[in-house]
C-alpha cells in the first residue's frame, strides 16, 4: 500500500475509535493532517479571543518544514497507536 493509501486509511480508522482523543492529541492529529495536506501554514494567526481556532493554528504551526511524506508517517504512527490503544 503506498504512503498516501495509508494515510488515507489512517485518517479513515481514527472515526472509527470508541473514546475520542484528549485535546492534545486532537490537536496534535490536526497539526500533522495539515501539513500533510496542505504544507506549511500561511494563515494569519486568529485572535486570542478564539481560543479553539488559535489552539488548531498553533499545532499545525509547529509543523512547519515538516516535508508532506514526514507529516503522513507521523500521522499513520499516530493513529496507529491510538487504534491500539482503542484495543483494535
Amino acid at each position: 500500500m503506498s504512503l498516501q493509501e495509508q494515510f488515507d486509511d489512517a485518517a479513515d480508522r481514527v472515526q472509527t475509535l470508541s473514546e475520542r482523543p484528549d485535546n492534545d492529541t486532537m490537536l496534535e492529529l490536526y497539526g500533522l493532517f495539515k501539513q500533510a495536506t496542505e504544507g506549511d501554514c500561511t494563515t494569519k494567526k486568529p485572535s486570542r479571543l478564539k481560543i479553539r481556532e488559535r489552539a488548531k493554528h498553533g499545532a499545525w504551526e509547529d509543523k512547519k518544514g515538516m516535508a508532506e511524506d514526514d507529516a503522513k508517517q507521523a500521522y499513520i504512527d499516530l493513529v496507529d497507536r491510538l487504534v491500539e490503544e482503542d484495543g483494535g
